[in-house]
């Protein structure tokens, strides 16, 4: 579960306490005539009901700017072209000193990538084409 909805269900279930015990210190208080006999109520219940409202409110603003979670990766679909295939002569892009193999990362699908042929050129280490 991410972190986010935790702080916001976590405030909400805090605001909620808070709010019932502020009703639960007002009726309290609400039935006593002097002062004397209020503080108690005030004591025991409005004053932790405030405080929760308030925990509960930061808990909900922290849920709020916390970032979303990342989307999760896409699976392949069925319309996607396969992979390129190994087979198939060594590639290099002109001026290089590398060796690739025809479906390596830095030379798939440049146009201008040609054969090695008989240049002394070191192998890609990405894709490593003279390893079995």
């Amino acid at each position: 579960m991410p972190t986010s909805r935790i702080l916001l269900w976590s405030g909400l279930a805090a605001a909620a306490g808070g709010a019932v015990l502020c009703a639960l210190g007002w009726y309290g208080i609400s039935g006593e005539r002097f002062a004397e006999r209020q503080l108690p109520y005030l004591a025991s219940c409005t004053v932790p009901g405030a405080a929760l409202l308030v925990a509960g409110a930061v808990l909900v603003g922290a849920a709020a700017l916390l970032p979303a979670s990342p989307p999760r990766p896409r699976s392949p679909t069925p319309e996607e072209p396969p992979p390129p295939s190994s087979d198939g002569p060594l590639l290099r892009v002109p001026g290089g000193t590398l060796a690739h193999r025809p479906d390596c990362p830095l030379v798939a699908g440049r146009a201008e990538a040609v054969e090695v042929g008989d240049a002394g050129l070191a192998p890609c280490p990405v894709c490593e084409p003279w390893t079995p």
